[in-house]
């Protein structure tokens, strides 16, 4: 079994309680508050699984629990080679939907510079956003949370969207 960590930055609640749901569906998991628990990229190297999960601010900018460990990690460069990372986070589509999730890609981009394998691209069809920096031919590169808008379509994307990143991982 893949030993999985779910680290994730939340504001407003929202993306917590995404990893919460993970945490629930990826069974051994360990969840990881960027605020409360996060201590250095070590710890992240940890895991043979990553689950990262931000939601978006300001301009496609990721949720302020991230800021100083990205500035560490993009300045010590740790070796993420061989680690499946898949990313997770919530926007708005409605008010903010000229940056919808785009801190995904901010994520995506660090990680894939440090040698990580990405999983859980996510289509972008049902959303509704005018831009997105996440968008990566054609899909999210990542699971794309709208709870705002879409709240009713919330439970059922984490649930296919855990199916298929443990698919691709071969955990099913």
């Amino acid at each position: 079994m893949a030993n999985i960590g779910i680290f994730y930055g939340s504001s407003s609640g929202i993306t917590r309680k995404v990893a919460e749901q993970l945490e629930e569906l990826f069974e051994g998991s360990e969840v990881i508050d960027m605020e409360e628990d996060y201590e250095d990229a070590d710890q992240m190297l940890e895991f043979d699984v990553l689950l990262l999960g931000s939601s978006t601010w300001g301009q496609g900018d990721p949720q302020r629990d991230w800021v100083d460990a990205l500035y560490d990690i993009e300045n010590e460069e740790p070796d993420f080679s061989g680690k499946k990372i898949a990313l997770f986070g919530a926007g708005d589509g409605e008010s903010h939907g000229e940056e919808f999730v785009s801190a995904l890609a901010k994520l995506h981009e660090l990680f894939d510079t440090l040698g990580a394998d990405f999983v859980g691209f996510w289509p972008t069809e049902g959303y509704k956003y005018e831009f997105s920096a996440a968008e990566k031919e054609g899909k999210f590169c990542g699971l794309a949370i709208d709870d705002i808008n879409q709240e009713d379509l919330t439970q059922s994307r984490v649930e296919s969207w855990a199916g298929q990143v443990k698919s691709e991982l071969g955990l099913v």
